[in-house]
């Protein structure tokens, strides 16, 4: 007794066009006999799967096996065929999604031969000053372009392709191989259905030719690291008067000497003086638009401060929104003292309080109470 279709593909009687194409595929893949050499259950598998997507991807088919189950194909009913190999337009549509490479499939063609281009990438390097203001930069690109002598066919100017007399233009070939028969490239046009038996001299058949073209490319102030830029039919040219492909500008903002950029937000690290942070002060920081910025320091200021420049950050790619900036103290120990300044700061030390260093204090007193209490135990 036949198992019912639906089960077979492990789908439900409501299933879509999208749905049973998808679980074919997957069982496909799984049981092809061209992975399971010598396995006769899963060549039995196989043809069962293969018959069930016959029936159900056709409207009128699954139709009548809704109505009337296998029934409805018993007997030569609805001109049944599956079961006896893949029909020209039934499985041989998706065969080669799933084992083109295997079978010598390529890049998929359009009609008469030509071939999309192959997408280009891009790596462009910029700074984090151009990233913030924006720039139109100029690039050159070595890449193929169409022939302009044969209008990119391929063919001598005053000439045409013609049929390919192996596969009739259809660009595929069919061979039988034991119990079923598929699809592949025709061997003799690649898959174009058209063959060129008077190439132009110039792309020798081709229908392209590389140069390097000069591209403009806008970086919209604001741009991150790692963006990428996608500029439509700037990529190579097609085969044989196909369409362009694509060209991918890859982004990379350079590390920069004084910031350090998180998202719309920058970070400064200041190097400021012991006195200062002691006494109190100020000093200015250059920001990316190129105005100063005074940061005042107020009197006890610790390592590691931060202080914020509301707005003095990145702009937020094309938003009107911009980030901050924050700056980072960081105290210095005087070095390479004198014998005067030695002398004052040692005066300093006699004559400081623990209200002076109060973190350093409170630390080794906690420090002094929490190992005396292990003592104590």
């Amino acid at each position: 007794m036949k198992v019912d279709f639906y089960e077979t593909l492990g789908v439900s009687r409501s299933a879509d066009e999208k749905e049973l194409k998808s679980a074919f595929r997957k069982l496909a893949m799984q049981f092809h006999p061209d992975r399971n050499p010598g396995d006769d259950a899963c060549e039995s598998r196989f043809k069962e799967i293969n018959e069930a997507y016959e029936c159900l991807k056709d409207p009128q088919k699954r139709a009548a096996y809704d109505r009337f189950g296998h029934a409805a194909f018993e007997n030569g009913g609805m001109n049944n065929g599956a079961g006896h190999g893949f029909s020209a337009g039934g499985f041989s549509d998706i065969f080669e999604d799933i084992f083109g490479d295997m079978m010598g499939g390529g890049r998929r063609r359009s009609s008469g031969g030509r071939e999309r281009g192959a997408d280009l990438r891009y790596n462009m390097e910029i700074s984090l000053e151009e990233a913030f203001a924006g720039k139109t930069a100029q690039i050159h690109v070595p890449a193929s372009i169409s022939c302009d002598e044969c209008s990119g066919s391929g063919a001598r100017p005053g000439t045409q392709p013609v049929t390919c007399t192996m596969c009739a233009g259809h660009g595929k070939v069919r061979a039988s191989q034991g119990f079923f028969s598929i699809e592949r490239a025709c061997p003799q046009c690649q898959g174009r259905g058209q063959t060129i038996n008077d190439p132009c001299g110039k792309c020798a058949g081709q229908g392209r030719v590389t140069e390097e073209r000069a591209l403009s490319v806008n970086i919209p102030a604001g741009i991150d690291d790692g963006t990428r830029i996608r500029l439509t039919g700037e990529g190579e040219a097609g085969l044989r008067g196909g369409p362009s492909g694509d060209l991918y500008i890859f982004l990379s903002v350079k590390p920069h000497e004084f910031f350090q950029r998180d998202g719309a937000d920058l970070y400064c690290k200041v190097p400021i003086s012991m006195t200062t942070a002691a006494l109190g002060g100020s000093f200015e920081v250059t920001t990316l638009d190129g105005t100063q910025s005074r940061v005042k320091v107020p009197e006890g200021t610790q390592n590691g401060r931060q202080f914020r420049l509301k707005g003095k950050g990145m702009p937020v790619l094309r938003q009107p929104q911009t980030g901050d900036l924050y700056i980072q103290t960081a105290v210095e120990t005087p070095q390479s003292l004198t014998k005067r300044q030695r002398e004052l700061l040692e005066e300093f030390e006699q004559i400081s309080s623990q209200e002076n260093s109060p973190q350093s204090n409170g630390f080794f007193s906690r420090m002094k109470v929490f190992f005396d209490s292990f003592a104590e135990k």
